[in-house]
């Protein structure tokens, strides 16, 4: 079977194990049952945006043109740097977009994915956001009626637990020894006094298991497509964005948004 079309990050479904679904042209790939199965990909030197669908040369923001980039509330700073999100003081790129996403509930929390990590999401990504990152659990630390407050307590809590997730880290690990819950009350005190109000009494962890073949790989090679645009070997597994293969490279979809490629499968 051959698939042909413009990729974007896999959608899933938090189940045991995570069920992932590929979007490519105008089809939708069950991913999880091509596992164990030899695949090829290959990339058709063809990148468009996944906003507008222009043709461009390079791919901003993952997925995006620049003049998209420049311009859509999807790209905006406060995305990146939710604490650099001013629509709470009216000012966005767009408003009303800013009322469905920004000005609503959002989550600071505890992640662990090859290491302990702190992060924002909004309340309608959880548990998609911790699943797009690879973690293995999670807890909420905080809980916020708008974007920039969470963005706050996580730089404060940036001094102390890292905000990046090491991806290699991350794809080995498989089980974890961290207390979340001694850890959530350890960092919770750094939070300002003046933001202490928004702490989550909500002490649940979610935990997430991925469809993986245990395979022995010790070190895996990362693959950009427009470097390395063909790959063929068995689909090992699936974790976070990341195909994994027996070959020992992984390819992280969310980085190649809009880039159009052939998948083809075998029996």
């Amino acid at each position: 079977m051959i698939y042909s079309g413009n990729i974007q990050k896999m959608k899933s479904i938090h189940e045991t194990p995570v069920k992932y679904f590929l979007q490519c042209g105008d089809s939708e790939i069950e991913m999880n049952t091509l596992i164990g199965k030899k695949i090829k990909i290959e990339y058709q030197d063809r990148i468009n945006c996944i906003n507008c669908g222009a043709l461009t040369k390079k791919s901003f923001h993952q997925g995006y043109c620049y003049s998209c980039f420049s311009s859509i509330p999807q790209c905006d700073i406060g995305v990146l740097q939710p604490e650099k999100d001013m629509s709470h003081l009216g000012i966005s790129r767009d408003m009303e977009w800013a009322k469905q996403n920004s000005l609503v509930d959002h989550y600071v929390y505890l992640a662990l994915t090859g290491n302990l990590k702190v992060g924002v999401t909004r309340h309608t990504q959880i548990p998609t956001r911790w699943i797009d990152q690879g973690a293995i659990a999670a807890i909420k630390i905080a809980k916020t009626p708008y974007r920039n407050l969470a963005g706050q307590i996580e730089v404060a809590l940036k001094q102390y637990v890292s905000d990046k997730t090491n991806w290699a880290k991350m794809l080995l690990a498989n089980h974890y020894d961290i207390d979340l819950k001694k850890s959530k009350k350890e960092i919770a005190v750094f939070i300002p006094d003046e933001l202490k109000k928004y702490i989550s009494l909500d002490n649940s962890i979610t935990e997430i298991e991925y469809p993986l073949i245990l395979s022995g790989i010790a070190k895996f090679k990362t693959i950009n497509l427009e470097t390395n645009p063909k790959i063929e070997s068995k689909l090992l597994g699936i974790k976070g964005q990341y195909l994994i293969f027996e070959s020992a490279e992984v390819i992280n979809i969310r980085k190649h948004n809009g880039y159009f490629i052939n998948i083809e499968t075998y029996d």
